[in-house]
């Protein structure tokens, strides 16, 4: 009989543990977010608009500073460099134009 209690003070001592830990790692909160799908969809459609918002700042602000970086390269009259880019502007114009038609 003295054996059963302690077999049962152990049982009970790992589920307080196991408690204690599903309680820390928020698990009851998961599941109620995987159970409700109106949530789910909530927050990926959240964070994909946030993640779209921020590859389009990004290139944006990329762009932005390779045109900068190429005017300052144009001033410079590198021969070799500004005919590269001149050709490339030359090639857009070309599709402009033929784009219009």
């Amino acid at each position: 009989m003295f054996g059963i209690k302690r077999v049962l003070h152990a049982i009970n001592k790992k589920i307080d543990k196991i408690s204690l830990n599903m309680e820390r790692f928020k698990l009851v909160d998961y599941v109620h977010y995987l159970e409700n799908p109106r949530k789910m969809l909530l927050s990926n459609f959240l964070s994909g608009v946030a993640r779209g918002f921020g590859m389009a700042v990004g290139f944006t602000l990329l762009g932005a500073i390779l045109i900068y970086v190429l005017q300052i390269v144009v001033r410079w009259q590198l021969p070799v460099i500004g005919k590269i880019i001149s050709d490339i502007a030359e090639i857009i114009q070309e599709s402009l134009r033929d784009g219009r038609r």
